[in-house]
């Protein structure tokens, strides 16, 4: 049996994310057949500037195409910011986004999405978002079941680990979800 690499990126850049520890607890829920990869730390990519592109892409942004390429499906955990995706997210999307192998390294990616975040709406807003915009270069997002992890503070300890039942359990019928989603979306052998 195959396993599917998912890689992850986390769209905050604090060293005790709320959405790194959820990302890490997804990757520790996944079902057989599927594993959690790696994942980023997005402070490495310089802001997006198309200028950049003339004298060749920074190694940081080509190693995290090069991640997403490998990847069977990619898992982004982002908190919302203002009502949408933090600017390190959308700097990493706009980066990506530029490669053309001979499409997007986006362009019919399996993709999944959940959110953490201190207040009670657990990231709603910001996950439309983020579907809009990966949408545009092709990725191709899970639809449900969708995670929003309201009010996190109270469902990781101070280690980062995910204490809260309920949540693991959303988790859980979202990564199995995944695992199909990326199985219906295999290019044919």
């Amino acid at each position: 049996m195959r396993t599917y690499q998912i890689f992850g990126i986390c769209g905050s850049l604090r060293t005790q994310s709320f959405n790194l520890s959820a990302l890490k607890a997804a990757g520790e829920l996944m079902p057989e057949g599927m594993q959690l990869s790696g994942h980023t730390n997005l402070l490495d990519l310089p802001m997006y500037n198309p200028d950049h592109e003339a004298h060749g892409y920074p190694d940081s942004v080509c190693a995290l195409r090069d991640q997403i390429l490998a990847a069977d499906g990619l898992l982004i955990s982002t908190p919302e910011y203002n009502w949408t995706m933090s600017a390190s997210l959308k700097n990493a999307i706009d980066w990506i986004s530029r490669f053309k192998t001979p499409q997007s390294p986006f362009h019919n990616k399996p993709c999944a999405v959940l959110s953490a975040t201190t207040g009670p709406l657990g990231g709603a807003r910001v996950q439309y978002d983020v579907r809009r915009s990966m949408s545009s270069v092709g990725a191709l997002f899970l639809q449900r079941p969708e995670v929003f992890i309201g009010m996190a503070g109270q469902k990781f300890d101070a280690q980062g680990q995910l204490t809260d039942a309920t949540t693991r359990d959303f988790i859980t019928a979202q990564m199995k979800a995944f695992a199909q989603w990326i199985d219906w979306n295999q290019p044919p052998a």
